[in-house]
């Protein structure tokens, strides 16, 4: 039996004033290369499943979708916002997450509402020649052999990587079965080295950029399309009642005028940036009196960062540990 998997990803024209799935940049709309409206992926599988379905509306019930993201925010948060608007479309698809124990994913994952199961998997170690990395290849063989028995069990039509570590013994095991696809969403301008490495088998990859396509050796295979945003940042609130949420001890409707100012250094933390506020904030602060400062320092640096910073109502210190906002 055939069966197709069917995913939109709904881009702007220059005319749509509608908010997309993926936002893309000025300059991407206006670049030659740019793939306007809606893109439709379609990913035939041939293979035997124990559903019959008779129409193209139980086709698409029947979808199994597995995400292997992980490491950081930067990498599990992009799938979320992919399995946000496959729900979305598909309200009776079954999504599955798989990452590593004890990490961003285990946190921020189950916290979505998804579903989240656990393949051990080990970090290339840097520099390459090191004496941790000897044992590698017998590591990732072990997590392909978990990973394929984890696929053959929930079988999915398709497996999306996002990058991290663990998505490449994932990933690897979904090409070993027969009719499943893969997928590859890469977020940043340069790909990290597991997606670029999984690009040589995925069916498609999903970039920022147009500079993006030049860095993967099979640029017929990419697709420029932009970030996914999760469904939670589309949701507008007053800017009276969002400043109340992170600032209570702010009256509402005081500061209309008010600024803030949002710092972002990834779910890990950026240490140049948190220093760089260590030495900026309370001057910023103590200038500008509407002004208000939500820091995300990383889960690493928050507690230090937390000891170091004066207590001030117009700063709002966060981990982000599985949700800033």
């Amino acid at each position: 039996m055939a069966v197709t998997s069917i995913f939109h990803f709904s881009l702007p024209s220059k005319s749509s004033p509608s908010t997309p799935p993926f936002k893309t940049s000025h300059s991407l709309l206006s670049s030659p290369n740019f793939r306007p409206l809606r893109i439709i992926c379609c990913l035939s599988n041939h293979r035997s499943d124990d559903e019959n379905p008779t129409t193209s509306n139980s086709t698409i019930n029947s979808l199994r979708v597995v995400f292997a993201a992980g490491g950081t925010g930067g990498r599990v948060y992009p799938a979320v916002a992919i399995a946000d608007e496959l729900l979305l479309a598909y309200p009776t698809a079954q999504i599955l997450f798989l990452g590593t124990p004890n990490s961003t994913e285990s946190a921020a994952v189950p916290s979505a509402g998804y579903e989240f199961d656990t393949v051990l998997a080990s970090q290339l170690a840097h520099p390459i020649i090191s004496p941790q990395n000897l044992l590698l290849p017998l590591h990732v063989i072990k997590s392909v052999i978990a990973s394929y028995k984890k696929l053959i069990d929930f079988k999915p039509h398709i497996v999306i990587g996002t990058g991290g570590y663990v998505s490449f013994p994932i990933c690897l095991a979904a090409k070993l079965i027969n009719g499943v696809k893969l997928a590859i969403q890469e977020q940043n301008s340069v790909p990290g080295f597991a997606n670029w490495v999984l690009s040589h088998f995925a069916d498609i990859v999903f970039v920022v950029l147009n500079s993006t396509v030049e860095c993967f050796p099979r640029k017929k295979k990419c697709l420029v399309c932009g970030n996914p945003v999760r469904l939670t940042l589309k949701q507008h609130v007053p800017k009276s009642v969002a400043r109340l949420h992170f600032f209570p001890r702010s009256r509402k409707g005081e500061d209309l005028e008010a600024k803030v100012l949002l710092i972002l250094g990834g779910s890990l933390g950026a240490n140049a940036i948190n220093i760089a506020m260590l030495n900026l904030y309370y001057q910023m602060l103590l200038e500008n009196k509407n002004l208000y400062i939500i820091w995300q320092t990383g889960v690493k640096t928050f507690d230090e960062m937390d000891s170091l910073v004066k207590n001030h109502p117009r700063l709002h210190l966060t981990p982000c540990r599985s949700r800033c906002f």
